[in-house]
C-alpha cells in the first residue's frame, strides 16, 4: 500500500510523459502499480471497495433480524451466537458478532429520536423539577428548581416534601422572584398535577386546575419517563446538586439547619444568573430584566393552597390539629378556616398558620413542633380565664347570693374559702354579713371578709370581731407595740431568784403564833 505522497508522485510522473512504464521508471515502482492507481483516479475511488464476498452467517440474517425486533435492539451476539449453533451455524463467534451489531445499526438508523433546536420565546416557557436535597437533622430534603426557558434564570428553593401546598408554595415565590408569570409550565407528571391517564391523555388534579386559574397560566406535562422533554430543567437540578448537596468533590459541609441550607440556596441562584451563559453569552439576570416586559403580572394574594392544609377551628377551642399535634389560633378566630403548613426541619422546623380575611392573607401563628399529646399554646390566644380547668367561679342563683356577692371580691373570695375549709352554717353567716354592712360601710365588711378569707377565720363571731378591732385600730394603718405591752419577757423574774415569797413568810408565822410559840 502506497503513502498518499508516492501515490501523488506516481500521478504526477504519469501526466508527465504518459507511459506507464515511463512513469514507472521515474516513481520507481512497476507499471502494474501506475496503471493500478491511474485506474482508480479515473473511476473516482469506486475500485477502492473491496468485493462482497459470501458468509456463513447469510443464511441466518434473517433469523438474526427477527431477534433484534423482538428485543427492541438490545439482544447480545454472545446469545444469539448460541441460538445460532443450535440452529447448525458453523461460523466463528466474531463473525457473529459484526453481523449482530451491523444489523443493530440498521435497526436504530430508523427509530433514532431527532432533536431539533428548541427557539424559545420571551415569556413563554417556565419548566420546574425535583432533586435530592442534603439531609438536615436527619430529615432527607427536597430541591426545587425552576427555569425559565428565555433568559435561562434559575431558581433554586429547599422544600420538605413534595406536597401539594409544598409546590404550590415554591411555585408562588417563584413568580415573585422572576417578577411575573409565564404564558405556560412544564413539568412531570406527579400526583400534583396529574391524577391518571386515560388513553395517553394526562387528567389533571382539580386543584392544580385551580391554581393555574389563579395565576392565569397554563401547566403542561411532559411524556411520562422522558427527560429529554424538558431537558433544561434536567441540566439544572444536575448542576444544582453537585453545588448544593454536600459530595467529595464540592467540599461542602452538611448543614446545620434548614436556614442554613436556604442561604445556600440563594447563594447558589445568585452566582449562576449574574455569570454569563454558555450558551447565551449573558448573564440570565440581564435577560430577565427583558423577559419581564413579556411576563403577565403576579396575582397579589397567593392561592390558598400555597398556605398549606385546610383546618377549621372549633366554635369553643381555638385550636387545629396538623399531623398529629394541637396548634392554637387567636379566640377571634372560632369557626374560621385557617391554613397549616410546616416550614424547615429539625430542630429548626416550624408550623405556620394563616387566615384568609377581608384584607387578604394574614400569618395569625406560629409554633415549634408539637408532639402528640403536647400541644403548642400560646397564652394571648386565650381570652382572661381562670388559672386551671377545676378552678370555680361563685355565680348568683338567687337573691340572697347575689346581694352577699354584691359586697365587693372579699365576700367572693370568703364563699370560695369557706367553702373549701368545710365551714358550717355558711347561709347564716353569709346573712350576717349582709347585716353587718347595713350597719357598717359595706366597704369595710368587704375589707372584713376578704381579711377572714385570708386568715382562715370562719367561726361565729369572727367577722364582727375583725371589724370592732380594724375599728378602734389606728387609722394610719399600723399596729405597734408599747413597752408596757410587748410579748418580750423581762428580767424581772430573775431579781427574785433565791429570795422567800411573801405566802412562805405568812405560813411560817401562822406555825409559830403571834407570840413566837409553837403550835
Amino acid at each position: 500500500m502506497k503513502s498518499a505522497e508516492e501515490i501523488m508522485k506516481i500521478l504526477d510522473a504519469y501526466d508527465l510523459t504518459g507511459s506507464l512504464r515511463d512513469a514507472g521508471e521515474l516513481a520507481g515502482c512497476s507499471h502494474h502499480t501506475v496503471k493500478h492507481y491511474v485506474e482508480r483516479r479515473a473511476a473516482a475511488g469506486v475500485l477502492d471497495k473491496a468485493a462482497a464476498r459470501p458468509q456463513l452467517i447469510d443464511a441466518y440474517l434473517d433469523k438474526v433480524e427477527e431477534w433484534v425486533e423482538r428485543s427492541l435492539g438490545k439482544v447480545r451476539a454472545d446469545v444469539a451466537h448460541e441460538k445460532l449453533v443450535a440452529l447448525g451455524y458453523t461460523g466463528s463467534e466474531r463473525t457473529t458478532r459484526r453481523a449482530v451489531a451491523k444489523v443493530k445499526t440498521d435497526y436504530r438508523a430508523g427509530r433514532v429520536r431527532v432533536h431539533r433546536p428548541w427557539v424559545t420565546e420571551p415569556g413563554m416557557w417556565l419548566q420546574y423539577d425535583y432533586g435530592d436535597g442534603p439531609v438536615v437533622d436527619g430529615v432527607k430534603t427536597v430541591l426545587f428548581v425552576a427555569w425559565l426557558a428565555w433568559s435561562r434564570f434559575r431558581v433554586v428553593l429547599p422544600l420538605r416534601d413534595k406536597t401539594m401546598p409544598s409546590v404550590f408554595a415554591a411555585l408562588d415565590v417563584t413568580f415573585r422572584r422572576l417578577g411575573g408569570v409565564p404564558t405556560y409550565v412544564l413539568t412531570d407528571n406527579e400526583k400534583t398535577v396529574t391524577v391518571e391517564h386515560i388513553a395517553g391523555i394526562a387528567v389533571r388534579n382539580p386543584q392544580l386546575v385551580a391554581f393555574a386559574e389563579h395565576y392565569s397560566v397554563v401547566v403542561h406535562t411532559c411524556a411520562p419517563a422522558d427527560p429529554a422533554s424538558k431537558g433544561g430543567t434536567e441540566s439544572s437540578v444536575k448542576i444544582s446538586k453537585a453545588d448544593i448537596v454536600p459530595k467529595d468533590t464540592n467540599l461542602r459541609e452538611a448543614y446545620t439547619s434548614f436556614a442554613e441550607l436556604e442561604a445556600a440556596c440563594e447563594a447558589f441562584c445568585a452566582k449562576v444568573n449574574t455569570r454569563a451563559h454558555r450558551v447565551t453569552r449573558r448573564a440570565p439576570v440581564e435577560m430577565l430584566a427583558e423577559e419581564r416586559a413579556r411576563l403577565h403580572p403576579v396575582t397579589a394574594t397567593p392561592h390558598t393552597v400555597a398556605f398549606g392544609t385546610t383546618r377549621m377551628v372549633p366554635a369553643n377551642t381555638p385550636m387545629v390539629t396538623f399531623e398529629s399535634g394541637q396548634y392554637s389560633v387567636p379566640h377571634t378566630l372560632l369557626g374560621a378556616t385557617v391554613w397549616v403548613r410546616a416550614q424547615g426541619v429539625g430542630d429548626g422546623e416550624q408550623v405556620v398558620i394563616v387566615h384568609v380575611g377581608e384584607a387578604g392573607p394574614l400569618e395569625v401563628a406560629r409554633h415549634r413542633r408539637a408532639t402528640p399529646g403536647s400541644p403548642q399554646l400560646i397564652d394571648e390566644h386565650f381570652p382572661a380565664q381562670p388559672s386551671g380547668p377545676l378552678d370555680r367561679r361563685p355565680r348568683a342563683r338567687n337573691a340572697a347570693e347575689a346581694d352577699f356577692l354584691d359586697l365587693g371580691e372579699g365576700a367572693r373570695l370568703w364563699l370560695v374559702e369557706a367553702a373549701a375549709a368545710g365551714t358550717t352554717k355558711m347561709r347564716v353567716k353569709m346573712a350576717e354579713a349582709l347585716s353587718l354592712a347595713k350597719l357598717f360601710d359595706p366597704v369595710e365588711v368587704d375589707w372584713a371578709l376578704g381579711h377572714a378569707a385570708v386568715h382562715g377565720r370562719f367561726a361565729e363571731a369572727d367577722l364582727s370581731s375583725i371589724l370592732d378591732h380594724h375599728a378602734r385600730a389606728p387609722k394610719t394603718g399600723e399596729h405597734r407595740a408599747s413597752e408596757d405591752s410587748s410579748l418580750t419577757q423581762g428580767t424581772s423574774a430573775w431579781a427574785r431568784l433565791g429570795q422567800p415569797d411573801d405566802h412562805d413568810d405568812h405560813d411560817a408565822h401562822d406555825a409559830h403564833g403571834v407570840d413566837g410559840v409553837s403550835r
